[in-house]
């Protein structure tokens, strides 16, 4: 009894006898024994051309068939190797070491072959490289912002130093890390630690550095964190600007200990790849019992100084007076003036009637408020 067996357009049939391959079957219609009918053992494994990739456990057997050979693209792969597969222009697979066959027809297929012992990947479509499933295992991603460097190791050894982008580095070329270093500046709050004056004050500053990194491979291969080595850097400068002031002078000239501490800042940061751009005292805090003291000078000082700027008031009017007297005295024109404005002073606002006689009337008024005040009295 014949069985027939039909393959259909982007379709193949793998002909096996007895279990061994026999041949590749293209579209069309095929008659065979029934293993009922006949001692022959036909087979007939069909097998779909538009999943492109062909997997088979006797691959390798297959592939020496010619015409199996020919409908194939064989992509056989080292262990250094890896290809990316692209299908009518679309990334489809990227594989790895060993042996793959995939269908040429009814897609276009294109391979590219890559060595990882390149250790970087570069390609015009590393966007949809990278966002392919099957990106994750084989390559180890990298993206650098536009405000960072990014220095590459490879092994231990710095091998690159990347900016903004995107990058990919085949898996297997060896250990690969990286340290992203960001380029903007940077503040510093170096927290208040204790520092003794050189009078012997206790007291907590709090200061702030801004910098920058200028060198990127110094900042991570001179220093193991460039920002705790700043931060120890600041404590120990700080602490050697305040311990040679007194607390006086201290507090009337901070933007002294802040120029001196940036300038000492500046030499030791540079070489590490840091420039210092700013440096300020932002708080000096002292202790409680401190706080009264020099409140208490701070009272005492400007009591004093408005006690002095009242004596000189006092002081300068006494004088005036002494120098008006002087020159009333020298000028009996004047002084007769003053006594009419001293008259003229008494009697505004009032309605007395003054009948003056013929002597010196400077004389006759004197003596009307003489009298008044004997009335009063």
């Amino acid at each position: 009894m014949l069985c027939i067996v039909r393959i259909r357009k982007f379709e193949r049939g793998l002909w096996f006898r007895h279990g061994d391959f026999v041949g590749l079957l293209g579209t069309g219609k095929y008659r065979f024994w029934s293993r009922l009918w006949s001692d022959v053992w036909d087979e007939i494994r069909i097998v779909n051309t538009l999943a492109t990739r062909f997997e088979h456990p006797l691959l390798d057997v297959l592939i020496k068939d010619e015409h199996l050979w020919d409908a194939l693209q064989i992509v056989d792969l080292t262990d250094n190797e890896r290809a990316l597969i692209w299908k009518d222009g679309r990334l489809a697979y990227i594989v790895g070491p060993g042996r793959h066959a995939f269908w040429r027809e009814p897609a276009e297929i294109r391979v590219e072959t890559f060595d990882v012992n390149e250790f970087r990947f570069t390609h015009d479509k590393i966007e949809a490289v990278a966002a392919h499933p099957e990106a994750s295992k084989h390559f180890i991603g990298l993206e650098v912002e536009a405000h960072e460097d990014a220095l590459l190791f490879r092994n231990g050894e710095l091998a690159d130093k990347l900016g903004q982008g995107k990058y990919l580095f085949w898996k297997g070329a060896g250990r690969i890390t990286w340290k992203a270093v960001d380029r903007r500046e940077q503040v510093a709050d170096v927290a208040g630690q204790e520092i003794m004056t050189n009078d012997k004050v206790t007291l907590r500053v709090n200061l702030i550095v801004t910098h920058q990194v200028i060198d990127p491979v110094k900042a991570v291969t001179v220093v193991s964190d460039y920002v705790q080595a700043l931060y120890r850097e600041a404590q120990l400068v700080l602490r050697a600007a305040v311990g040679t002031r007194a607390l006086d002078a201290l507090l009337s000239d901070k933007e002294a200990v802040g120029s001196e501490v940036r300038d000492a800042l500046t030499k030791r940061a540079g070489e590490f790849g840091l420039v210092i751009r700013s440096v300020g005292l932002r708080d000096i805090i002292l202790p409680g019992d401190m706080k009264a003291i020099l409140n208490e000078v701070i009272a005492a000082e400007k009591q004093a100084q408005a006690n002095l700027i009242k004596r000189r008031e006092e002081t300068a009017a006494a004088r005036s007076q002494a120098n008006t007297a002087r020159l009333l005295a020298e000028n009996p024109t004047l002084a007769r003036i003053k006594e009419l404005e001293m008259l003229q002073e008494v009697l505004a606002g009032t309605k007395a009637t003054f009948v003056l006689g013929p002597t010196d009337i400077a004389d006759q008024v004197r003596g009307l408020i003489t009298k008044g005040a004997n009335y009063d009295a």
